[in-house]
């Protein structure tokens, strides 16, 4: 489930690791599970033997936003919905969102992806669900409908017999589910890959297709992509109730319905749903991203686009319907000759009825554009318009203090400025109680304003993140140097930061260069202060050095062939680096900062690489079940261990200030899979009985009274998966999470602290960095 680099493609699990995995349907609540039974030779893990404290290490944000939703009903009831990372819940009074998933564990990887969040607008204690990240190979399992009576705080769940897609192409338009608003005991769900409209009777228990809905959809980005994410039909994409045809307790008889298919975009039901008829004279050549019913002027709004997003989109035009004529008219912000985007984002305001606002999500440069009317359409402004090119005029300001990354390190000149206003702009929604509010998400954060109508009176709205305790990183590295600063991360699509105070938000992400996504990072053990990173990029520079403890960087050159970051490695003192990068034909080494490189011999290419913590000359590799030692600084590597040990899916670290000692952590269910030891440089590797599986493994400062670092990985100890720690060499484990924290996949990457003993840092894909202290 590492991030695939492209900006939010993106996270693509392991292949074999993700074979290994069965989703089961169950209760997802904080409460513990049952002991499982233990394998006659595997000790039984302590199960929390001392207590822990859980919390991010603060990013904000940095993740794609693609669903915001209002209850109607409660002032200040929000959510927000994740394609990887989860569900959110709105605090006002700390004016921060709430994680609601956290409790999804390893086997229900999935159900971290949300293509689509209802709120009940009859009784807002309930909320529901419906996950699942991919509808291809690269999740294993169906997907499944959450209902919570509690706003998220406890769930319970029905599997799908398909899977869904919050991950996939498509995944910003919708709602997708939806909840009856005069009786709230009927939902409807519209479903990718051909499986059409589905419906509930009984608030979420059991589904039902809908098997007089004519068409499932047929619009696919790509058909041709013979992986399965980009050919996929994106199917029902949302559905509209029309509450005035209906009264409390009755099924709402008028259901509009939006359907990933250019020529037969938009159906209708006039009798809750029994028979279901094309809406005639509605648009073609275009996909309806939204369909929001402005219910007391009787106009249902769409906003269109030739591609289904979020990334893709050309073309697109604004539709508004007169339910009660059946008059289609088109009221497009700009002319189709002026229009290079889509539009998808699309929100009424419920206390000025007649205003109305839409995005052109894929107006890429030289930024999204947010459209508003106070007219029913009939007239547009816009956040900024040109004045005499390259120069705009803006309807909005726009701060960023509370997360100043966001100008992604750049100095762009006109039309271009720092921050963007935003991107992948599919998430826009005005506060159903209060005008002046309005949300949006982006491809990075959640922006907002509480001071809208300024825009309407010739003012500028206020724009600032709102986007505290919502954490979306997918986490692929991180390393705790025993000095500088605390922790360092490589993250995907956003790069990674050095975090030199926990608890706040990153001044700046890594630049000079930036990467799209950062791959590997290592510092040098005896001399911290020397850092290493490699990333992707579309072309040159893939790596970066510091000699500053990464808090300022320069670029290095590439050997030949090089497409992507791979993973490296620093010599323990810093006097040179072995890089083994994506597309290369070999591994290579550098005496230097990377000004020439030299092939490596005796290891294959695509091998990991890490170095020995405290001889210099040493290196290591694996590939393929083989382990390989290097003594003479990377130049030539000998194979050493093989015998039993995972072909692949595997991590391994060298323990600081002991030479040869090794940690080897990984394999799949279907071959070798566990936690293997090494005190010979990898000339032998002994397994560690009871440890079932293990992913990561990494190193943190030793117990009172100890003298060998603190082991933590996340694995599966004793027929339990969790974060574990064991402060004996590996002789016996506590699990420090439990059920009500443990965010679906962590396999790819954790460390210990060496500064702080009992601190841990657990890499997530789409829910950050967690920082685990003892309370």
């Amino acid at each position: 489930m590492r991030s695939r680099g492209s900006s939010r493609g993106r996270r693509t699990p392991l292949g074999a690791l993700m074979a290994a995995l069965a989703l089961v349907g169950g209760l997802l609540t904080a409460a513990a599970a049952p002991a499982a039974a233990r394998p006659d030779d595997s000790p039984a893990p302590q199960h929390m033997a001392e207590s822990y404290s859980w919390k991010n290490v603060r990013i904000d944000g940095g993740g794609f936003v693609p669903g915001i939703v209002f209850n109607r009903k409660e002032k200040n009831l929000a959510y927000a919905r994740t394609d990887i990372g989860g569900a959110y819940r709105w605090d006002q009074s700390g004016k921060r969102w709430i994680p609601l998933l956290d409790s999804v564990g390893w086997d229900h990887w999935g159900w971290t992806g949300v293509v689509s969040l209802a709120s009940d607008p009859v009784a807002p204690e309930k909320v529901y669900v419906a996950a699942g990240t991919y509808t291809n190979s690269w999740d294993p399992g169906n997907g499944a409908i959450l209902r919570s009576s509690d706003r998220g705080a406890t769930w319970q769940s029905t599997a799908l017999p398909f899977k869904l897609g919050g991950n996939m192409p498509g995944r910003g338009m919708g709602e997708r589910l939806a909840v009856d608003p005069n009786r709230n005991s009927v939902l409807y769900l519209g479903a990718p890959s051909g499986n059409g409209l589905w419906r509930s009777t009984d608030s979420g228990v059991t589904w039902s297709k809908v098997t007089a809905f004519p068409n499932p959809g047929n619009y696919v980005q790509d058909p041709n992509d013979t992986s399965g994410y980009a050919s996929d039909n994106q199917g029902v994409v949302w559905v509209t109730f029309d509450e005035r045809t209906g009264s409390s307790g009755s099924a709402t008889k008028t259901i509009y319905v939006g359907v990933a298919d250019k020529d037969n975009t938009v159906y209708r039901s006039t009798d809750a749903g029994a028979t279901w008829s094309r809406v005639a004279g509605q648009p073609t050549g275009y996909l309806s991203h939204k369909g929001v019913l402005d219910t007391k002027n009787g106009y249902l709004y769409l906003t269109t686009s030739d591609k289904g997003g979020p990334y893709d989109g050309d073309k697109g035009q604004v539709w508004r319907y007169a339910t009660a004529t059946g008059e289609w008219k088109n009221i497009s912000p700009l002319a189709d000759a002026d229009t290079y985007f889509g539009y998808s984002g699309l929100t009424v305001d419920r206390q000025k009825p007649g205003t109305l606002m839409v995005t052109g999500y894929s107006s890429w440069w030289p930024d999204t554009q947010i459209f508003r009317s106070t007219d029913s359409g009939a007239t547009w402004t816009r956040a900024w318009d040109y004045t005499s090119y390259p120069n705009r005029s803006f309807r909005y300001t726009q701060d960023i203090s509370s997360v100043p990354w966001l100008n992604f390190g750049t100095n762009p000149t006109p039309p271009e400025v720092t921050p963007k206003l935003g991107w992948m702009t599919e998430a826009l929604e005005i506060d159903p109680f209060d005008s002046n509010r309005m949300m949006y998400g982006t491809g990075a954060t959640v922006y907002g304003t509480e001071n809208l109508t300024a825009w309407d009176s010739g003012g500028q709205a206020k724009i600032t993140p709102m986007v505290k305790g919502l954490e979306e990183t997918a986490v692929n590295d991180l390393a705790s140097p025993p000095s500088g600063a605390p922790l360092l991360s490589a993250l995907g699509d956003i790069g990674g930061f050095r975090h030199t105070d926990l608890d706040a938000v990153p001044a700046k992400m890594y630049t000079s260069p930036s990467f799209t996504t950062a791959t590997s990072l290592d510092y040098a053990e005896t001399s911290p202060n020397t850092v290493v990173r490699v990333g992707n990029n579309d072309t040159a520079p893939r790596i970066a050095f510091s000699t500053d403890n990464g808090a300022n960087w320069f670029q290095g050159t590439e050997p030949p062939g090089v497409t992507g970051g791979g993973t490296v490695a620093a010599a323990a003192d810093g006097s040179g680096f072995v890089w083994s990068p994506d597309g290369a034909s070999s591994v290579y080494r550098t005496t230097g900062f990377g000004n020439s490189w030299t092939a490596s011999s005796g290891i294959p290419a695509g091998a990991t690489v890490e170095s020995d913590r405290k001889n210099p000359k040493k290196f290591y590799g694996y590939k393929s079940g083989t382990f390989y030692v290097s003594t003479d600084g990377g130049a030539t590597f000998t194979a050493k261990a093989s015998s039993g040990l995972p072909a692949e899916s595997v991590r391994f670290k060298a323990v600081p200030g002991t030479e040869g000692d090794i940690w080897l952590a990984g394999g799949t269910a279907s071959g070798a899979y566990g936690l293997w030891h090494s005190t010979d440089s990898g000339a032998t590797f002994t397994k560690l009985p009871g440890v079932q599986q293990a992913d990561t493994i990494g190193f943190g400062k030793a117990a009172p009274g100890a003298s060998y670092q603190t082991l933590y990985t996340s694995a599966k100890i004793g027929g339990v998966r969790g974060i574990f720690r064991s402060t004996d060499t590996g002789k016996s484990w506590t699990r420090i999470n439990d059920d009500a924290h443990q965010w679906g996949w962590t396999g790819a990457t954790l460390t210990g602290d060496p500064r702080v003993y009992g601190r841990v840092y657990v890499g997530t894909n789409g829910r950050g960095i967690l920082r685990g202290d003892l309370s």
